[in-house]
């Protein structure tokens, strides 16, 4: 009873100010609380250090790929009680406060931004676009495009290689995921996808005992907030032995948490290990053959 009167008491309180909050263009850039890690990813981006009132409390999480960032900032959780004591002129939110927080919100007069979740390149371009516009920083946002591209410009050149991308748990993915959407950037052939597989799935391991794929694509193996039980696919015989003889490319997970610019990042990662791995291949397919042809000579 005391919390709900508390809670009634703040949503009061604030209703005045959002009244008074309609602002004609020209203001200053809104304040913000964002209530989520992928919100607070664009939030830390686009937005200038006086205008962010709070991130969430998972910004300086080891999935965060902008959690240098968030040193010093205040954290607050996504309950209504605790974000409207803030007195915040806009809420920006991917997934924070749950399906209904933008209706709670609105139903106070809070300007609430939905990011939604992007799931390919182009809906991160627009996403980039309309979160840069809501904060006040359009040119900024653009600026940031134009950089994302010229990264999966650069991620694409290579040889096309037949890739396959692992979690801890065992779990991979085909088409329709933004995994999926990084592995083709980088020119690489989502093994996982053979057949117009799509979405999340349990390792092939029927496939990969028949046809093993040049790469095995990581991430979150070393950073421990990825969950991995005693019977993880991972740890299967057949997976163990694909592991002992497929060269392996690591990403940092945190670049893949989050339908962001940065998973451009991901993908020239990809594309550099790739392009290493097959040159020391290359070169030792030349130094094999230059073997046998000095040993055929001596005969």
């Amino acid at each position: 009873m005391i919390k709900a009167l508390l809670i009634s008491g703040l949503l009061l309180a604030f209703i005045p100010a959002v009244a008074a909050s309609a602002q004609p263009a020209g203001t200053p850039p809104p304040r913000v609380v964002s209530l989520d890690y992928c919100a607070d990813q664009y939030v830390l981006a686009l937005a200038d250090p006086e205008q962010i009132l709070a991130v969430s409390v998972q910004a300086d999480d080891a999935h965060s790929a902008l959690r240098d960032r968030a040193a010093g900032y205040r954290q607050v959780r996504d309950a209504a009680e605790d974000v409207l004591a803030l007195n915040p002129d806009l809420v920006v939110r991917s997934y924070g406060g749950g399906a209904r927080a933008q209706a709670f919100y609105a139903r106070l007069g809070v300007p609430v931004f939905d990011m939604g979740y992007a799931d390919d390149f182009d809906a991160i371009r627009a996403t980039i676009h309309r979160t840069a516009q809501a904060l006040g920083h359009p040119a900024r946002g653009e600026a940031l495009i134009a950089e994302m591209d010229a990264k999966l410009e650069a991620a694409a050149r290579g040889p096309r290689l037949n890739a396959l991308y692992l979690t801890p748990s065992g779990v991979t993915s085909g088409a329709g995921t933004m995994v999926h959407e990084i592995l083709s950037a980088a020119n690489l052939a989502n093994a996982a996808a053979v057949g117009g597989a799509v979405g999340w799935r349990a390792l092939p391991l029927e496939q990969l005992a028949l046809e093993s794929p040049q790469l095995v694509v990581t991430a979150f193996f070393d950073d421990g907030s990825a969950p991995k039980d005693s019977w993880a696919v991972s740890d299967h015989p057949v997976f163990q032995r694909l592991a002992g003889r497929t060269s392996p490319v690591a990403l940092d997970g945190a670049l893949t948490a989050c339908g962001a610019w940065f998973m451009a990042d991901a993908a020239l990662a990809a594309r550099r290990q790739a392009n290493a791995l097959y040159a020391e291949t290359a070169e030792a397919g030349v130094s094999r053959s230059g073997a046998a042809r000095d040993g055929a000579a001596g005969q």
